[in-house]
């Protein structure tokens, strides 16, 4: 648009010259020196306006770019925020893959002590059942009958009760108990 301007300029200089050329008068050249202020009055204001404007677009382009800058900053720091918050959560990740794996842990540890348990327990069913047929064996053969009481005693009163009860806890031998505890019945009923 200014070389519109400057071509426009030259071409009004031109004509000016070819004027001033052509005639001889004074008059003449007075009127052709006014037409040449007025054509650089002109254009001096169209020159004024357009370095306003281009003083203008320069304070926009500025202003855009400290825009842009602030904008930068801002982007800066929620990527900064992002990327915290991005390792955050890889950290709880991991803190719940290993929680993950304490508790599969567990629930093996679980399962074993269950199977365990449960083994026990079968083993215990199948130990009380001999024992009941033990128990059952003695009662109908003997006429004994095993109760749990609460107080260590006998009818009729043994005196070496609490030795032969002391012996079947250290030897953990039963048979040798009743044995014993029957040899003990029949010296005090035939005594």
């Amino acid at each position: 648009m200014v070389e519109d301007e400057l071509a426009l300029f030259d071409k009004s200089i031109n004509e000016f010259w070819n004027k001033f050329k052509s005639t001889d008068t004074s008059c003449q050249m007075a009127g052709l020196r006014d037409t040449y202020k007025d054509s650089i009055k002109a254009f001096a204001e169209k020159l004024s306006v357009k370095l306003k404007e281009e003083e203008r677009m320069v304070e926009m382009f500025l202003e855009y770019q400290n825009q842009i800058s602030r904008q930068n900053k801002l982007i800066q720091e929620k990527k900064d925020n992002l990327l915290k918050l991005i390792a955050e959560v890889k950290g709880k990740k991991q803190e719940l893959e290993v929680l993950t794996a304490n508790i599969q842990d567990l629930k093996e540890e679980y399962s074993r002590k269950k199977e365990t348990i449960s083994t026990a327990n079968k083993a215990n069913a199948e130990r009380l059942k001999r024992l009941q047929k033990s128990a059952d064996l003695y009662k109908d053969r003997l006429g004994l009958e095993i109760r749990k009481i609460y107080v260590s005693d006998s009818a009729p009163h043994l005196e070496g009760l609490a030795e032969f009860q002391e012996n079947v806890r250290k030897t953990n031998n039963f048979s040798a108990f009743l044995a014993n505890v029957r040899k003990a019945f029949t010296a005090t009923v035939y005594n």
